[in-house]
């Protein structure tokens, strides 16, 4: 029974938590390959050299290419291509398969320009791809240092490329911004992002690029950091301006009017600037060519607990809001913050969409926003206006949003007493891309509801290693204890049509999982998306009525793209499992190499063979002291949790199960983890920060888990 009772404190946490600047080497250059008819190094330097802004702006209107990481400016996801409608997408098969190797998740929208497609993959490794030969043409390793990867959260995973007049660009895990050759994939420069040397930064991000501007943002609020967004000179790499999400040291003077106005939102007496604050813009920036602005999805507070991190309350400017800034100087120009005062870990940063819709009879520049604290947004992007608010899934820390744009709260959800979050830390929706169908007026998110119980943690301290408190030992810091009691509502994963004028879902589709990819809509009438289970599916955009499906055996996390070639019109999507919800669960029975899948109708390659998930067989027969699993209990939580899951309870998804290795390494476990010998795949180094006692005791818990899990391994 205390073995089944220490099981649900983990499960507590497993199933609320699943989401969520060294000198590198230097880095290696596969050689390109043999010139082809099409894919040669003169006409790759040609078709990219022409790619600016204009020709991204033009290509959003015609979809010949994906030149932009949400095809056009507004990231609006929506192809005019209909090449590929309703009535034949039934007839759509596999034109070719090439592999980029990776299982630790892929996160990447593709970006194709004239057939050549540049893709991304983990620990920011980019792939120039020919798609019409179905081959690789160069390889960028940038030889990020396997140890940095206990910084990154949520997987050491990126989503993707620039591109724009022959380069391409890509945020490394630990922090730089690289210029590559699109022709060679050489590199033309590479600049150092963290402003905060030592600093727990990392990006896993697409970089956007305009006007010979290019913007990154960085992760990093679970750790204690401050968030900024930096543009940088395309051609030169030269830093142009820095402008932060978060006020600094109060006795320092502030970095501009945004920042003084900020700091009079938060109490000093938390010293928030000590921990950072938070704020990353991790994901979502996007560029308005007509208004000349940029806009910023900004992320949530660091530690998450508001009371701990400003005890004098205050809305702490600009967490959880959308920033609009003027693109050539990065001065401030607008907000609206969405969650006011963050307690949730409710991010800003998820997909922002710029659309002109007629509202009450008068059209609008309006942002469209489906953040994850489960509100679909729509602000006047001109001036930041709140123009109307709705859930689109339900949630139960706020029964809705004032005339004024102020959330309505549920007092409960800002107690001392434990509370169900919902949506949980994973959110509503996540980082995988909506999209919004120009033609129908239906924005389609990939929703979902993870939800958990909190309670928070009043003896909190920055960087403290507390046993129990989830990832503590690999430097999280958020201020809640995840208890044991299960939530009371039902994970799920969704997609949503939803009408933003209405504000109202016009239809549903429930998958198996509740993790699931992106979405890319058509003027075909169509809905592409992945699932979590290795489906890829089309769906009637109108009706949400399945009319194609394909199994491609590994779960799917990224969005489809699609773009025409030689007058044809072809789908594509970089299909491999991994990422936060992937670490440590999977729902089918392969572990595929990260793979880009591209289909055309009428085409009928062979698919590549599925490889069965490998593991050993659930640990048995080893001793082990009992009286040692409460302590071994609290140090898994602290330490391998986040990572490994559940001893025992699968076999694990990108990273190993612990109740599934083999024999000799849980045997030799404290040997192996303080000598380091699984840093070269990614694992912490966890030496001088547990010792071979501490690893007896993680040992024990592994091993009566484990056992407790036996007799229902041995009927699956």
């Amino acid at each position: 029974m205390k073995s089944l009772t220490l099981i649900g404190v983990i499960t507590g946490v497993i199933l609320a938590l699943i989401f969520l600047a060294k000198t590198p080497e230097t880095p290696e250059v596969a050689p390109p390959s043999k010139d082809l008819a099409d894919g040669s190094t003169a006409h790759i330097r040609a078709i990219t050299k022409a790619v600016d802004s204009q020709r991204i702006q033009a290509n959003g209107k015609q979809g010949s290419d994906w030149l932009s990481y949400g095809l056009d400016y507004a990231e609006t996801r929506f192809s005019p291509l209909k090449l590929i409608d309703a009535s034949n997408v039934n007839r759509l098969g596999l034109t070719s398969s090439i592999e980029i190797g990776s299982v630790r998740g892929l996160e990447a929208t593709p970006l194709v320009v004239d057939g050549i497609m540049y893709v991304t993959a983990p620990w920011s490794v980019v792939y120039a791809l020919n798609i019409r030969t179905g081959t690789k043409l160069w390889t960028y390793d940038p030889k990020v240092p396997k140890a940095y990867g206990v910084n990154a959260c949520c997987g050491v995973v990126n989503r993707g490329v620039a591109l724009y007049q022959g380069s391409v660009f890509v945020g490394s895990l630990d922090g730089r911004l690289i210029a590559l050759d699109a022709a060679t994939g050489e590199l033309r420069w590479q600049v150092n992002t963290i402003g905060e040397e030592g600093k727990p930064y990392t990006i896993t991000g697409a970089p956007r690029v305009f006007d010979g501007t290019v913007l990154i943002g960085n992760g990093g609020a679970e750790y204690g950091v401050r968030g900024y967004v930096t543009a940088y000179d395309a051609a030169t790499g030269e830093q142009k301006w820095r402008w932060y999400t978060v006020p600094g040291d109060p006795d320092q003077p502030y970095e501009n009017d945004a920042m003084r106005q900020a700091a009079s939102t938060w109490d000093p007496s938390g010293r928030y600037w000590e921990v950072g604050g938070g704020g990353t813009v991790w994901d979502s920036i996007v560029y308005d060519p007509e208004l000349k602005l940029i806009y910023l999805g900004v992320g949530n507070g660091s530690p998450w607990s508001h009371k701990l991190r400003s005890p004098g309350g205050g809305d702490n400017l600009f967490l959880a809001s959308i920033v609009a800034l003027d693109w050539e100087t990065g001065e401030y120009v607008w907000h609206y913050q969405e969650t006011p005062a963050d307690n949730w870990d409710y991010t800003s940063t998820q997909s922002i969409i710029l659309s002109d819709l007629e509202i009450d009879g008068q059209l609008r520049k309006v942002l469209l926003h489906a953040p994850k604290n489960g509100f679909f947004f729509v602000v006047d992007r001109s001036n930041g206006q709140f123009i109307s608010a709705q859930n689109f899934v339900d949630v139960n820390w706020a029964t809705g949003y004032d005339a004024q744009g102020r959330p309505i709260e549920v007092a409960a959800s800002r107690g001392s007493e434990s509370f169900d979050s919902v949506p949980g830390p994973n959110g509503a929706h996540n980082w995988h891309p909506m999209s919004y169908n120009t033609d129908l007026g239906l924005a389609y998110i990939p929703a979902q509801n993870l939800p958990l119980n909190l309670t928070e943690d009043p003896d909190w301290e920055y960087q403290q290693n507390k046993l129990g408190d989830l990832a503590s030992g690999t430097g999280w810091n958020i201020g809640f204890t995840v208890n044991k009691q299960p939530p009371s509502s039902e994970p799920f994963g969704r997609l949503i049509a939803w009408d933003p004028v209405a504000q109202k879902e016009v239809w549903h589709v429930d998958h198996a999982t509740a993790r699931n990819g992106g979405t890319l809509t058509t003027a075909g009438n169509l809905v592409f998306q992945g699932t979590g289970n290795g489906q890829f599916l089309a769906f009637d955009a109108r009706t949400g009525e399945t009319l194609w499906s394909i199994n491609l055996g590994g779960g799917i996390i990224a969005a489809p793209i699609t773009y025409q070639m030689d007058g044809k019109q072809y789908l594509s999507i970089a299909a491999g499992w991994g990422g936060a919800s992937g670490q440590s669960s999977r729902a089918t029975d392969y572990r595929n190499p990260g793979r880009v899948y591209t289909f055309a109708l009428g085409a009928d390659s062979e698919f590549p063979e599925n490889i069965p998930y490998q593991s050993d067989p659930l640990l048995s027969g080893i001793d082990y002291d009992p009286a040692l699993v409460p302590q071994g209990t609290l140090l898994y939580v602290s330490n391998c949790a986040i990572c490994h899951g559940i001893p025992g309870k699968n076999t694990g998804g990108s990273i190993r199960n612990l109740g599934y290795i083999n024999k000799a390494v849980i045997e030799q476990l404290d040997t192996l983890v303080l000598n380091g010998a699984f840093i070269p795949r990614g694992m912490p180094d966890f030496s001088g920060k547990l010792s071979a006692e501490e690893l007896t005791m993680i040992k024990a818990f592994i091993l009566n888990t484990a056992n407790a899990f036996a007799p229902q391994s041995a009927t699956e």
